[in-house]
């Protein structure tokens, strides 16, 4: 459901965290009694979610993923950069489960991992938290022959993209790259443990993995002093991953561990990004009235305050940072990123909508699947929402047209199971 335990890249080593329109719905069942002071709203004519480069023409045709061309690269490239063949792609596979440890993780667990009954695949990569311009991102090490079979479907496709991670650059998340206002084909700066580096970023392209917004090659990211596979991504059948991560667990060594992947780029035969994963258990249950008030009132209290790309609180917020922040006002743990946030609790239909329920969007062209967006609902078909660079916090009319993905109820043990630990 989550990158699990991500190493920070430039800490003390060892350290982890435990990570990486339509019309208005009206309250459905028996609504908690939630003091609203919003007016009913107008009819919707439009999206209200800000599309972030493409159509909501609901067609679920992805644009091509953008890349940086060949020479603004060139003009950029790391001291790293040099010239790697990329084998071609060769089908895709889910990223299902992912092991991880503050270490390197020997070639005897891989294998011990790879032959558990129901594993389809493993590949293993470096998995960090480091910080991108400043701000801490979850980046992936991988070997892009490989590993683009598990990334999403477009993203996968774009041998432009995987050569440039290949030549030394790095690959950064669309909703990553068009919010934090990157330059394609210019640089980031990555701080590593053992250093900082100029990279060119190479390409905007969804990994398709709830949280993580980089990738880098295996040689940069040990430059960057990553723990050299420090980590394996896994490909189950969805109905076998609850029992296959109790059985890898068994064959880890101290330290490490595995847990579901929110893959959010939803694929024929895989779970819906929204709501809890099937097969799990949902332990406990819905908010109470007071929470639910003390998390609505924290919410509207931000209003008109701004976006600001990987912002959570007090005073400038992005959307996944805006929940996260008013959920622990009234004294619960919410993940981070807005893929984690769509595990929380159980899927609501737009006809039962309450209070406090979360609704999700997709937002990024190049993959129609993917989760980039959270608002949260208000009650008489509002929602309040930070929507992106440029904008404040706002309530708004609730968008359920092309871009909605749908809506959970959050329910704070399942929450708290998910953020605990989580930067």
């Amino acid at each position: 459901m989550l990158v699990s335990a991500l190493v920070v890249a430039g800490t003390a080593t060892g350290a982890v965290l435990a990570t990486m329109g339509g019309k208005p719905a009206a309250a459905g069942g028996a609504a908690l009694a939630v003091p609203r002071a919003s007016p009913a709203p107008p009819k919707i004519t439009g999206p209200v979610v800000p599309m972030l480069g493409g159509s909501a023409d609901g067609s679920g045709r992805p644009i091509p993923v953008p890349v940086a061309h060949a020479s603004a690269v060139a003009s950029t490239a790391s001291r790293l950069a040099r010239s790697v063949p990329v084998a071609p792609l060769r089908g895709l596979k889910q990223a299902d489960l992912l092991v991880v440890a503050p270490f390197s993780l020997s070639s005897r667990v891989r294998a011990a991992v790879a032959r558990q009954p129901g594993v389809t695949g493993t590949e293993p990569i470096e998995a960090a938290k480091i910080r991108i311009n400043g701000a801490f991102t979850a980046v992936l090490g991988v070997d892009p022959s490989s590993f683009r079979g598990y990334a999403a479907p477009s993203t996968a496709a774009s041998s432009k993209l995987w050569q440039g991670v290949a030549s030394g650059g790095v690959a950064v998340s669309y909703t990553m790259g068009t919010l934090d206002k990157l330059s394609l084909g210019g640089q980031v700066t990555v701080s590593g443990r053992q250093q900082q580096q100029r990279l060119a970023v190479v390409a905007f392209g969804t990994v398709g993995i709830g949280g993580v917004d980089a990738v880098v090659s295996h040689s940069v990211a040990r430059s960057l002093g990553m723990p050299a596979r420090n980590a394996i991504v896994i490909s189950a059948p969805p109905d076998q991953v609850a029992s296959l991560a109790t059985r890898i667990k068994a064959v880890l060594p101290r330290g490490a561990s595995v847990e579901p992947l929110v893959t959010q780029v939803t694929r024929p035969g895989g779970p819906s990004p929204v709501g809890t994963i099937p097969g799990t258990t949902a332990v406990g249950g819905g908010m109470t009235a007071a929470q639910l008030t003390t998390a609505l009132k924290a919410a509207e209290s931000r209003r008109g305050l701004p976006y600001v790309w990987g912002a959570a609180g007090p005073s400038s917020f992005d959307c996944s940072g805006l929940v996260q922040w008013s959920f622990a006002q009234a004294g619960i743990s919410m993940p981070r990123v807005a893929a984690d946030q769509a595990r929380t609790g159980p899927a609501v239909p737009v006809s039962q909508l309450q209070p406090g329920d979360l609704l999700f969007y997709h937002t990024d062209p190049t993959a129609p699947g993917y989760i980039s967006h959270v608002a949260i609902y208000l009650g008489n078909g509002w929602m309040i929402q930070a929507p992106q660079p440029g904008m404040d916090v706002e309530v708004v009319p609730a968008s359920l047209g092309a871009q909605f993905a749908g809506a959970i109820r959050v329910y704070p043990r399942i929450a708290l199971g998910l953020a605990s630990g989580l930067a």
